[in-house]
Formats: structure tokens, C-alpha cells, sequence
């Protein structure tokens, strides 16, 4: 996961998994853009749900950091 500084609205991350990119919200875990496999999709929303609140933060003020990955 990643984001691209000036993001434009809503808060959302940049996800890859092999060939496939997606653009996924960070409150709704909706796909903006572009695809993933169902099992990805659903590892990347739960990703999302667990870091929200850092994600958010991470949004909001462009102070990146690293976040930890699903167990």
C-alpha cells in the first residue's frame, strides 16, 4: 500500500498485488479505481480497518510512516 503526496479526495491508498493496482478507500474500503482479486481485496480492507485511524492521520498531514503488515 501506498499513497502519492497532493492526493486528491477521498482519503484513499494506492494497493498492488501482481499485475493488479487498485485505488481503495480508507472509510468505506470502496474501490475507486482499477482492480483486485477478491482474496487481495479483502486482505487490503481489513489492512485498511486495522491502520485507519493512522491512515487518516497519515492523510491528513503528509507525515508518512510506516505501518505494520497483517499477521
Amino acid at each position: 500500500m501506498y499513497f502519492i503526496q497532493a492526493e486528491h479526495n477521498p482519503p484513499h491508498v494506492h494497493a498492488i498485488y501482481g499485475d493488479n493496482t487498485a485505488e481503495i478507500t480508507i472509510h468505506e474500503g470502496k474501490i475507486l479505481e482499477g482492480h483486485l482479486p477478491p482474496k487481495a481485496l479483502s486482505m487490503v480492507r481489513e489492512w485498511i480497518q486495522l491502520n485507519q485511524d493512522d491512515l487518516l492521520q497519515i492523510w491528513e498531514t503528509q507525515e508518512f510512516k510506516a505501518l505494520n503488515p497483517l499477521e
